[in-house]
């Protein structure tokens, strides 16, 4: 069965209406990645392969909308063994000592057709900052499987540091091995498990 996409609502009801209740993330169909500027000239693109997640979805009041999410540090994948070692060792995410990092949630805005900010904290070892997470919806649809779904798109900008991934090495030509600034990558596809009356 092909797969249906469900975008538009009766005059006078919210777009979203429809889409009221909980989901589950699929992690075989969705990716949290990451990039960051490597060596000062190019990207390095990596991802999570083991992950959870959690969304409820108030489809009149956008706003008491809510996403938990938990990640297993262990699972990164940069596609380079010893760099993914490197990684997960004491000088980044520690993985042995904090297996999980998450986000939760606090607050949503709109930000235009199909656009929300999504305000929350993430914790990555024992430090939980703020974050916002620029979101797109991308539709909802009934899989082949005759499951309802949901996906969205997401963009989120840091600084590693602040959660004490600092390390660093001095390049001879100038600046350093790893920028500081990462972006986060989202690619969600969630699977309804609880339908809600609106």
């Amino acid at each position: 069965m092909p797969e249906t996409s469900h975008k538009t609502s009766a005059p006078g009801i919210s777009p979203y209406e429809q889409l009221t209740g909980s989901y589950t993330i699929d992690p075989v169909h969705s990716t949290l990645g990451f990039s960051v500027r490597h060596a000062m000239i190019s990207n390095v693109r990596g991802k999570f392969d083991a992950f959870e997640g959690l969304l409820k979805i108030d489809g009149s009041r956008p706003a008491l909308s809510e996403a938990h999410v938990s990640v297993q540090t262990e699972s990164l994948d940069t596609g380079i063994k010893d760099r993914d070692a490197h990684l997960k060792g004491p000088d980044f995410f520690d993985s042995s000592n904090f297996p999980v990092m998450a986000f939760r949630s606090t607050r949503i805005a709109q930000a235009g057709d199909d656009r929300f900010r999504l305000l929350g904290n993430l914790r990555i070892k024992d430090i939980e900052l703020p974050l916002t997470l620029d979101i797109e919806y991308g539709g909802a649809a009934l899989d082949a499987s005759g499951r309802h779904r949901i996906g969205f798109e997401g963009r989120a900008t840091l600084r590693r540091s602040d959660w004490g991934l600092s390390w660093n090495a001095a390049l001879e030509t100038g600046g350093v091995l790893v920028s500081d600034k990462v972006t986060l990558i989202l690619d969600i596809s969630a699977v309804q498990v609880d339908r809600t009356e609106a």
